[in-house]
């Protein structure tokens, strides 16, 4: 040989005595000595022929510890479904069958083996926030600005709390099983993702005001196509804005703006209802004014018209017999005029007394005066005198 393993040599490595190998050290027995195996079947042995009659096991006994076994083996496919749980049957590692919660049977390990996923439960998972443990029974929460930061479509930026309601499609066990590896981590990722994007696609105005409903169902419906996208079989339940403000340092600005915005809004309103109240009010007026000119037009058109009538009227019989006109129209003209006159009669022509003895008949149509009231006759003087008929 070339070398030889003398004294303390241990060959060109120069290492040590007996056992070492080239590298310098051999096997090395540490720890507790593994159980012999021969020595635990004996034992077993001895036990069993306790039990068998004739303290010998013997073929009768071998078989019966066979059926023993094969009962154990066959009893060992039954499996449990919790209420919130669906159970997957894989065969030889291949997804087979779904079952629902109950008792259940899948054939024994290893052929068939069963998963049982809580598929039924609704989880949820909060984004730009996380809660803190006190240990007095209520938790706390804090902001996670990592999460909650985002950038809106006009450049400013906006802080978002949100949590997702999610949950495993009825028929998509199989695809929550295999398809992902962190279910949870997967669904937050995207929902992180998606609510970035839709709030890159927005102004920060709407974002703060009354788009929030908006917001969700976009976040809401591109979360659902992403994941069926991965082929994730988790269906998105619901997405819930929490908090949507401005970051804390300038959050107070921003309060004076909107405040700003909302006495803006009010004066306007206030400016509009002002301006729905007079406006019909002067419509009014101008209507009747109208109204009141056209019926006034009407009424004087009628009056001349009919000023017009009678005045041909009369001016055909006038043509016919001049005189008696004249004189009808003056004695009609007298009667209006005189009609409701005290009179006095003086006659003076051709020698008259002067003043013609009248019986007022007017008077005595008059109701008669209470007795105790004297009854005086006053004699008014005719504001226009008037001869006698006959000197017309």
């Amino acid at each position: 040989m070339p070398w030889t393993n003398q004294g303390g040599g241990g060959g060109p490595w120069g290492g040590g005595g007996g056992g070492k190998g080239p590298w310098g050290s051999g096997p090395q027995q540490s720890g507790p000595t593994p159980p012999d195996l021969e020595e635990m079947l004996r034992r077993g042995q001895d036990k069993l022929r306790r039990f068998l009659p004739g303290g010998n096991l013997g073929g009768r006994g071998f078989a019966l510890l066979a059926v023993a076994a094969l009962a154990l083996w066959g009893a060992s496919g039954f499996f449990r479904v919790e209420p919130d749980e669906l159970g997957v049957v894989l065969r030889f590692g291949k997804d087979v069958r779904e079952v629902q919660p109950g008792l259940n049977y899948h054939l024994p390990y290893p052929i068939e083996t069963a998963l049982t996923p809580k598929a039924l439960r609704v989880n949820k998972i909060d984004i730009g926030t996380r809660e803190i443990d006190t240990g007095r029974g209520a938790g706390t929460t804090r902001d996670v600005p990592r999460e909650s930061l985002m950038l809106t479509g006009d450049e400013n930026i906006v802080d978002v709390n949100f949590s997702v309601l999610w949950r495993v499609k009825p028929t998509g066990v199989g695809q929550y099983l295999f398809n992902i590896q962190n279910p949870e981590g997967t669904v937050k990722a995207v929902a992180e993702s998606a609510m970035r994007e839709v709030i890159g696609r927005s102004d920060i105005q709407p974002i703060l005001t009354g788009a929030r409903q908006t917001i969700e169902t976009a976040v809401h419906d591109l979360m659902q196509k992403t994941l069926d996208h991965y082929g994730a079989g988790i269906q998105i339940q619901q997405v819930q804005l929490q908090k949507v403000d401005p970051p804390q340092q300038v959050i107070d600005a921003f309060r004076d703006v909107q405040a700003a915005r909302i006495d803006q809004d009010r004066s306007v309103n206030e400016a509009q209802t002002y301006a729905n109240r007079v406006i019909p009010e002067a419509r009014g007026n101008v209507a009747k004014i109208i109204q009141a000119a056209e019926a006034y037009k009407q009424q004087t058109v009628a009056e001349a018209t009919g000023q017009t009538s009678r005045f041909l009227k009369i001016y055909e019989q006038y043509k016919k017999a001049p005189e008696v006109t004249r004189e009808r129209m003056y004695l009609e003209t007298m009667e209006r005029v005189l009609g409701g006159a005290s009179k006095i009669i003086i006659d003076s022509k051709d020698g008259g007394s002067g003043v013609v003895p009248y019986l007022p008949l007017s008077e005595l149509t008059k109701p008669s005066v209470a007795p105790s009231a004297p009854h005086h006759e006053t004699a008014n003087t005719a504001s226009q005198p008037q001869t006698s008929g006959g000197g017309q």
